[in-house]
């Protein structure tokens, strides 16, 4: 029997390569049970392959997948797709057009009261209660995302995977219906891996967030913490916006063009530093060790502002994300303090 201190879902040392063309080299990955776990990526750096492997409708060239302990690729012969007890959810939701909602959400259960019962208790679960007899068409786009994941959560499956789920939704439809899949998720108590290559929405979502690059995990960590302290440069460049600057660090803080900074990581291996900060660590006012810069550009975003700012020992400009209130002028000189902590790297191992 596995233990309770076992993850939902483990892969160890995963690859998978199409031909001479090498997609996942080396996956190791843990998901808690009950958690909503995102793979963040670029496009073509084998999310969804991924998935497919979990899912079982793809075969790894080496490493193990386990489920709850139980060991479905790697061992021995892999486990089929339809004995893994996984659930998916691709990008389209993928609904059968000629099936009612209910012989959809239905659909893999075997007939009954039993299959009846756990139909409008899927219903019910994503706010679809009654809607057995409509038709896929009859529904809008978040509507049918929503049967596609009460189909995926009738069998009671140890994971849901979900592809994208939100891509093909209009921006302000795709808030609200991520917001309502991840709050039918947690209420279910489901174990789910997200696949997207949107950083808000990995963010925003999920309780662990792994960034896949290079056809690895480069780092699984909770969101705040991905976000504050990345492991490299690159995690740092991807994850969010990144003002990077040169700097020195001498022990203790960092003297660089922006001024004496924090370090968030207690030991640094070298005395040349690059230097992460976000652009909303970045504050137009006489904070302590402020500097004076000029204003080149901005642009107005509604609630808060992207200012460009030229800072004297800085070939590139610097992007600040302010609050819109009070606005400076283009070509006003303003002073320019760091708030909190920032990340820095080893010049010698993370170049600019």
């Amino acid at each position: 029997m596995a233990s309770s201190a076992e993850p939902a879902l483990e892969c160890v040392g995963l690859r998978k390569a199409f031909g001479r063309r090498a997609v996942l080299e080396g996956i190791d990955l843990a998901v808690r049970a009950g958690s909503i776990t995102a793979i963040l990526g670029p496009s073509g750096e084998g999310k969804t392959t991924l998935l497919r492997l979990i899912a079982g409708f793809e075969t790894a060239d080496a490493g193990t997948i386990a489920i709850h302990g139980h060991a479905v690729e790697g061992r021995g012969r892999p486990v089929p797709a339809n004995r893994r007890r996984v659930g998916y959810v691709p990008q389209e939701g993928a609904l059968f057009p000629h099936l009612s909602v209910g012989a959809n959400v239905g659909f893999g259960l075997r007939r009954g009261l039993a299959c009846a019962e756990r139909i409008a208790e899927c219903l019910e679960l994503v706010g679809l209660a009654g809607a057995e007899r409509a038709r896929p068409h009859e529904l809008s786009g978040g509507m049918q995302q929503r049967v596609a994941l009460a189909r995926a959560l009738a069998p009671r499956p140890a994971i849901v995977l979900l592809d994208e789920p939100f891509s093909s939704l209009d921006a302000g439809l795709r808030v609200q219906v991520r917001t309502e899949v991840c709050d039918v998720l947690r209420r279910a108590g489901a174990t789910a891996i997200l696949v997207t290559h949107d950083q808000q929405e990995a963010l925003s979502v999920a309780d662990a967030v792994a960034v896949l690059l290079g056809g690895r995990i480069a780092q699984l960590d909770d969101p705040v913490r991905l976000y504050r302290m990345p492991v490299d440069l690159e995690v740092a460049r991807f994850v969010g916006d990144a003002v990077v600057v040169p700097g020195r660090w001498d022990g203790g803080d960092i003297e660089s063009p922006l001024g004496r900074l924090r370090c968030s990581s207690p030991e640094i291996a070298a005395t040349e530093v690059t230097v992460v900060v976000r652009p909303e660590q970045l504050v137009l006012s006489d904070t302590p060790g402020a500097v004076t810069a000029c204003v080149v550009s901005r642009a107005f975003l509604g609630p808060d502002a992207v200012v460009e700012l030229a800072v004297p020992g800085l070939e590139d400009r610097v992007r600040a994300r302010v609050d819109s209130w009070d606005l400076p002028a283009v070509g006003a000189d303003v002073t320019v303090g760091v708030v909190g902590p920032v990340a820095a790297f080893p010049v010698a191992v993370f170049p600019v």
